[in-house]
Order: structure tokens, then C-alpha cells, then sequence
């Protein structure tokens, strides 16, 4: 990899080391072998890894660099919660949880996170069976997982009890959102994607369901 993508990472993450943005190109050699096998991602994006999945994963952690507990919701090829992995490991005591129902993918998130030693822990359970498995996070994750009224329900155990929600959206997200808010109020903060000019995430807080 040229240093234009470690110009790219540090930009879209923050101040990252040199030896994690080793580490992050080693994991993107691992995750190619596996996706060939067990289909991790789709293969139209399989020529652009890095911008498409490893950035658009890795900006996250500039929005909240403080957060320590991290919980990543349908993990599948590990984005954004591998990659968050990589990156909080700088990053005294931080830790994530990957919840992924699917064997098959649980034990590539599993892998990865014994060959790299990760603070990530694994935790190969339906999201709704997780729930006493998982420490109270800070932020809680999911990309290309469900519209955002499914998330809120997903993670809302976490959320209303004063966690945060970071979630990748597409074009379409402000009608998921007002289709939310019929159902619940929060707070919310809109981050342009910086790897998708049609992208946000949504930082979402304070969630109430609404009597």
C-alpha cells in the first residue's frame, strides 16, 4: 500500500500509527482470502476494499474518540467492527464486542481476532439473544444491517440506557428517519460520509420511545 492510503486512513479516522496502518493492510490480504471462500462482502466491491469498506469503517472513531465500550451489531467481514478493533487498539482499555449470528462468519471475526490480538471479543448470538452477554457500551454500531427503525429496536436496550448510536446510512436516510421518529425521539447529528458523497452516519443519542 502507498502512503497516499495511510494519508487516506489518518484522514478519515484520525491519528493513526504506522504500525496499525500495517496491520490494517495485512488484515485487508486476510480478509481477500477469506471472501473468496465464505462470501464476506459483495464481490463488486472486492477491487476497492479499502476506501469501500476499511475507511468507510475507520471513520468512525474520529467522530467519537473518547468511547472505550463499543458494540458492533451484525459484524459479518468485520465492518465496521473489525476494523474499530484495529483502531482502539491504541487506545488505553478500549474494547468492542462483534455480535454475528452466522457460524461461518463468526469464525472469521474469531480468526482474525486471534491473529492480530484484537480487543474485540466475539459473541456469535442472535443481536436480541445478546443483550445479557454484551457490558454496557458507550457506541453502539451496525452497517448495512436494517433500515434504522429495525436498529433502534435492535439496540435500544443499550441506546435508552444512555449508550450512542453511530449507524452508516445511504441516500434514503431521512425517510427512515422520520419513519422513526414516529416511534421514538432522540437526538440527532448528521456526519457526512467521508468515503460516500451520498453518505451519513447518523450519530444518534438520548433515545426515548414515545407513549
Amino acid at each position: 500500500m502507498s502512503a497516499a492510503s495511510w494519508v487516506s486512513l489518518q484522514e478519515a479516522a484520525g491519528p493513526v500509527s504506522r504500525e496499525t496502518f500495517e496491520r490494517l493492510v495485512a488484515f485487508e490480504t486476510v480478509f481477500q482470502k477469506w471472501n473468496r471462500r465464505i462470501n464476506l462482502a459483495a464481490q463488486s466491491t472486492q477491487d476497492d476494499v479499502w476506501r469501500r469498506h476499511i475507511l468507510d469503517s475507520a471513520q468512525l472513531a474520529r467522530i467519537r474518540p473518547e468511547a472505550k465500550r463499543w458494540v458492533d451489531l451484525g459484524s459479518g467481514g468485520g465492518f465496521p467492527g473489525l476494523v474499530l478493533a484495529f483502531l482502539l487498539a491504541e487506545r488505553d482499555g478500549a474494547s468492542i464486542d462483534l455480535v454475528e449470528s452466522n457460524r461461518k462468519k463468526a469464525s472469521f471475526l474469531q480468526a482474525v481476532v486471534g491473529q492480530f490480538n484484537l480487543p474485540a471479543r466475539v459473541v456469535a448470538r442472535r443481536i436480541d439473544d445478546a443483550y445479557p452477554l454484551v457490558s454496557t457500551p458507550q457506541i453502539v454500531t451496525a452497517r448495512a444491517l436494517a433500515p434504522l427503525s429495525t436498529l433502534l429496536d435492535l439496540s435500544a436496550p443499550w441506546l435508552t440506557a444512555g449508550a450512542c448510536g453511530l449507524f452508516h446510512k445511504g441516500r434514503d436516510y431521512r425517510a427512515e428517519v422520520a419513519e422513526s421518529a414516529q416511534r421514538w425521539s432522540f437526538d440527532l447529528v448528521e456526519h457526512a460520509s467521508a468515503t460516500d458523497a451520498h453518505g451519513v452516519i447518523l450519530e444518534l443519542s438520548d433515545l426515548r420511545q414515545l407513549t
